[in-house]
């Protein structure tokens, strides 16, 4: 992947104010929530009867939500592999006595988003429902295999990779929230949507840091945008397997579950293109090179063409059993 040499100029300007983004979209920790909010107090004399008040709500809950709600909590629980990936971005340094502005920013994201893993995690193995053993051994490999994304150390990619992905998880917890209180399970509907709510201030920051490259490096930037666009975002867990599984075997399932239960799919994939397309105001950017304007035409009709390819794809029925799964 060549990159121009003006990516870590372009970084360290644009890090001079970065550190505005960090008050505007991430919290004090001491003002947050954490996991053992939602979880049963087990200092408590009637911890007991509230985990069999938890067991009881997740009855109810169909076999595709449980495999969705395990295969979101493996995907949030292999977050040092994301840490990893953007500490070694170009132009986020965390060398010398005190770090860039944007290596600020990848631990504060890491340690919100390190929340999540936990109290799903948590709340699964209070569930009854999920063999945490084989869930466990699904977490290992995900963070032993790692991921292929297709951004390398391009800031550019990986804030269009960010953008997109923490809109889909936005997506994902929101249904989950949905779904749950539709089954009669209010708290974990609770949990999903705080665990939403923080996905969506993520992804307001990420498409921020998008919208502040454009102002500066239109053309390279919008080359970037086409190249991530036309190699299709990957989610973070595509390569989760189960025991004796090859790699990314059991994401294909777990994606499919997610469509036949509604909670992302394709055509969610298509309306989070065309509202980046918006708020990145790609139609009206101007100042762009000759190819930059080229790469403009193939993103503006991408969604359309995208559209005509959903209408034609079936889902799979239901005919996969997680090991996961009790």
């Amino acid at each position: 992947m060549s990159l121009s040499p003006s990516r870590l100029e372009v970084m360290n300007f644009l890090g001079q104010s970065i550190e505005d983004v960090i008050s505007d979209y991430l919290r004090p920790v001491e003002e947050h929530w954490q996991p053992s909010d939602f979880l049963p107090d087990f200092s408590q004399e009637d911890y007991v009867k509230e985990v069999k008040l938890l067991q009881e709500s997740c009855n109810e809950l169909p076999y595709d939500y449980i495999a969705v709600l395990i295969g979101d909590t493996i995907t949030e629980e292999a977050l040092p592999t994301y840490e990893a990936w953007l500490m070694d971005v170009i132009g986020i340094d965390q060398q010398g006595e005190e770090p860039n502005a944007w290596a600020k920013w990848v631990r504060a994201w890491t340690a919100e988003e390190n929340r999540h893993g936990d109290l799903l995690n948590k709340y699964l193995f209070l569930s009854g429902r999920v063999n945490m053993r084989a869930m466990e051994v699904s977490t290992q490999y995900l963070l032993q295999d790692g991921f292929d994304i297709g951004t390398g150390q391009d800031p550019y990619r990986n804030f269009v990779y960010t953008s997109f992905q923490e809109l889909a998880t936005n997506v994902s917890h929101r249904r989950t929230a949905t779904i749950a209180k539709r089954h009669g399970n209010p708290h974990l509907s609770k949990i999903c949507g705080v665990i939403a709510s923080d996905e969506m201030r993520h992804a307001k920051a990420y498409k921020t840091f998008v919208t502040k490259i454009f102002e500066v490096d239109p053309s390279e930037m919008m080359l970037a945008l086409e190249d991530m666009m036309r190699k299709k975002i990957v989610m973070p867990a595509h390569f989760l397997r189960e025991t004796g599984m090859k790699i990314g075997e059991t994401f294909s399932h777990f994606s499919d579950a997610a469509q036949r239960l509604g909670v992302y799919t394709t055509i969610d994939y298509i309306d989070i293109l065309e509202s980046l397309l918006a708020d990145w105001k790609i139609e009206k950017i101007s100042g762009l090179s000759e190819q930059a304007e080229r790469a403009r035409d193939y993103l503006m009709g991408l969604p359309p063409r995208l559209r005509r390819v959903a209408e034609r794809t079936k889902v799979p029925e239901l005919n996969y059993q997680f090991s996961w799964i009790k």
